[in-house]
């Protein structure tokens, strides 16, 4: 079975409660799993929140949609994902990232078919860098087999944080696969981790779902391009700053 399972908090440091911010009368976290559903590989989407009491809400709103939601620990978001793959039986797993509600289904079905029709251990459209896709359009592909052996091998406060850190840092042990787009669209930012990329996921909402609510990457950034006042919103933001503090973690706890 394909299980994708898409990560997602409250208690982001960066921006406190961004997956009930809301576009279009449904919050990110609604909007993101409904163009995930668009998928055609995907055979069930999870849910993956912590058991802290601010995720509460997360499971309502997964109640309300009638989406799976498995919860574990907050701060091993690792172990988090090994739990939810063993209670669904999922065999390939697809990671998602909560703050990515711009995602597409063409590229999570791109991504799991590039990784099908070969022999790679995981298939990202994000590792190794530089990447080509936008910032925000994560999708991770690998077997249940080898998140076991990554859940199993590794202890550093950044590898259980960023589950697959691990399985990057070692590509003589994987075989790794990056997927890349037709053309580099790496200056484009869609993750929603500060107040102005919400303003800005916002406004792509607002412009695209009442003409074409399952619209994709290629739509927006043309988009962008014909309204730069709207791209620049966010371009000053520098991406995968939240990994610094991961390190540091590293750091002190002897690694």
């Amino acid at each position: 079975m394909i299980l994708a399972i898409i990560q997602a908090r409250m208690a982001s440091t960066r921006l406190p409660g961004k997956m009930m911010l809301k576009a279009v009368d449904k919050t990110m976290l609604e909007l993101m799993i409904e163009r995930v559903s668009k998928s055609k590989k995907l055979d069930k989407i999870v849910v993956a929140t912590s058991t802290n009491k601010l995720d509460d809400v997360i499971e309502d709103v997964c109640k309300k949609i009638q989406i799976d939601c498995f919860r574990g620990s907050e701060d091993d978001v690792l172990l988090r994902y090994k739990n939810a793959a063993e209670f669904y039986n999922g065999d390939i797993i697809v990671r998602l990232c909560g703050d990515c509600p711009l995602i597409d289904a063409k590229t999570i079905d791109t991504t799991i078919d590039s990784y099908l029709n070969a022999a790679y251990d995981y298939v990202s459209n994000l590792f190794p860098t530089p990447r080509t896709y936008p910032d925000g359009t994560s999708v991770e592909v690998f077997s249940k087999k080898i998140l076991d052996q990554i859940e199993r091998e590794t202890k550093k406060p950044s590898d259980r944080e960023h589950v697959t850190f691990f399985l990057w840092m070692q590509p003589h042990k994987f075989k790794i696969y990056r997927l890349d787009y037709e053309k580099d669209l790496s200056k484009y930012r869609f993750n929603l981790d500060y107040k102005v990329d919400y303003d800005l996921i916002k406004k792509v909402f607002e412009n695209f779902v009442s003409k074409n609510r399952y619209f994709e990457i290629k739509d927006v950034t043309t988009w962008l391009d014909d309204n730069p006042e709207i791209f620049n919103i966010n371009s000053h933001i520098e991406p995968q700053k939240g990994w610094v503090k991961s390190f540091e973690r590293d750091k002190e706890m002897g690694f």
